[in-house]
């Protein structure tokens, strides 16, 4: 398999995975011009379109596409019934496209229906994990977004997470605010301020590398504890993640 980012809008990643035979996946195409440019570039055949939420843009794309292919499958959640979607699919569900399987799990927190799709190594996240920070919260809670990362923590750790935003430069600024002295957390900082630098992508990341740097993924570790705790004291993960969420958001 071949995975491929195609940039959009100011930050955002449409990713299309390919196979040797030219079929191709292609996930949250919030715009058309850009996914149909590589279509014809790359002579792929789209096989199939995820949709992990009911943003615009990551579905702004579907009336295009969907013009110049009237009949391929596309899979999303409820929320994106009249988006294009033709098959909506919930947590538990199993999908098979260009041989491959892949599985369906709620992660309510950015929107309540978004959804991720997994078949490893890739796990096609929206916008719920970004590398170093997670969604905004626009209709969920933190403690849905917290039980979302949850299952996303239990995957394999060479899992490669494909978010939707190039947002880690700033996550990683955030993450330095926080624990200032995280030997893992500056050397990354420097290796992305690098990569954006000269223009370069930071995603996908491997999960296990999420495990060290992403202070939303660490809110059972006793030097982020200790280090939340000078503020207040909060005795649940999910409260730490709603602390953290809460400082991003006033970042």
């Amino acid at each position: 398999m071949n995975l491929n980012s195609i940039p959009a809008f100011q930050d955002n990643y449409i990713w299309v995975l390919s196979n040797d035979e030219g079929r191709c996946l292609i996930v949250d195409p919030g715009e058309a011009a850009p996914v149909l440019d590589a279509i014809k570039e790359n002579q792929w055949q789209p096989a199939a379109i995820f949709l992990t939420h009911h943003h615009n843009d990551h579905v702004g794309g579907m009336k295009t596409l969907l013009q110049q292919y009237p009949d391929i499958p596309v899979y999303g959640p409820a929320e994106t019934q009249g988006k294009g979607t033709t098959e909506i699919v919930t947590e538990g569900d199993k999908i098979t496209v260009l041989g491959m399987e892949f599985a369906v799990f709620s992660t309510p927190g950015h929107t309540l229906g978004h959804i991720c799709f997994f078949s490893f190594p890739y796990l096609f996240c929206g916008d719920t994990m970004f590398s170093g920070g997670c969604g905004r919260l626009f209709e969920g809670t933190p403690e849905q977004m917290y039980q979302s990362f949850v299952k996303i923590a239990a995957l394999p750790d060479e899992t490669l997470v494909c978010c939707a935003h190039e947002y880690t430069l700033a996550n990683m600024k955030f993450a330095r605010s926080i624990l200032p002295h995280d030997s893992l957390i500056n050397d990354y900082y420097n290796k992305v301020k690098d990569l954006r630098a000269k223009k370069e992508k930071t995603l996908p990341v491997f999960l296990k590398n999420e495990r060290h740097i992403n202070l939303f993924l660490r809110t059972q570790d006793p030097v982020l504890i200790d280090q939340i705790n000078k503020e207040t004291n909060l005795q649940q993960p999910e409260q730490r993640f709603a602390w953290l969420r809460a400082k991003k958001d006033d970042f």
